[in-house]
Parts: C-alpha cells; structure tokens; sequence
C-alpha cells in the first residue's frame, strides 16, 4: 500500500518538480553564461559608483535632514488612504451610506492629520530665515 501512496503523490507533483528543476537549470545556465562571457575590464573608472550619470562626490555615511524620512512616511500614509478609498470605491453600491460615512470619517481623520502635520511644519521645507521674510513682507504689503 505505501508504494501505491508515494506513485500518488508523483503522479500529483511530477509538474511542480519538473518546474523546481527547470528553474534552477536556468539560474545556473544565466549565472555561469555571464561568468563566461562577461567583460572583465580594468580601468581607473571602475571600482567608482555610478549612479544616474553623475559621479558620487563625498562619503556615502552623510547625514539626512528628517524632513527627507517625514515626507517618505506621509507618501505612505497617503498611499495607503489611496488603497483603501480605491476599495471602497469598487464597493461602494454594498457598502451603502454606512460605508460612505465609514470612508468619510476615514477621509477627515487623513485631513486632520495632513492639517497638523502643515501646521506643525513638517511639511515646511524653507529655512527659517525665508519664514521670517515672507512674514516681514507680508506686512509691508
């Protein structure tokens, strides 16, 4: 009986192994092809980076403003507000007004938030000496 079991499960799984087995056939054909016949210059331009056609210039340890890390966070906050509008939007015939009124309430709490985030100055990217100047002419005007 144990063999008339495992013959089951090859019969079951011979595609998925035939897959594993094609796979790692091709990951070892692409990896040595390119060890074969990739090029092996040497020069005194190539151990520099090169990102985006601009040479780097400095140490790659340098220090970032927070301002850069705030504005990744709210990029995410507001990009999840996106998916979940975009899914109430697909569902909004079932969800009726109890889901409008969810996704209303979901939409202030995101704009009370983007309110004290302006307010706060997390989104003021000028330094504080342009601030004072607007202010100053502002007034005169």
């Amino acid at each position: 009986m144990p063999l008339d079991n495992a013959n089951a499960l090859i019969a079951e799984y011979w595609a998925t192994g035939l897959f594993v087995l094609a796979v790692l056939l091709l990951c070892t054909f692409m990896i040595g092809a390119s060890a074969l016949l990739g090029g092996r210059s040497r020069g005194r331009s190539k151990p520099i980076p090169f990102e985006g056609g601009i040479i780097g210039a400095g140490s790659a340890r340098q220090r970032f403003s927070i301002q850069f890390y705030l504005v990744a966070m709210l990029f995410v906050i507001f990009d999840i507000e996106a998916v979940f509008l975009f899914a109430w939007a697909i569902s909004v015939r079932e969800a009726g007004w109890p889901g409008f009124l969810g996704a209303a309430t979901f939409i202030f709490i995101l704009l009370a938030g983007l309110v004290y985030d302006y307010r706060s100055g997390a989104l003021n990217w000028a330094p504080g000496g342009s601030e004072r100047m607007h202010r100053g002419s502002a007034r005169r005007g």
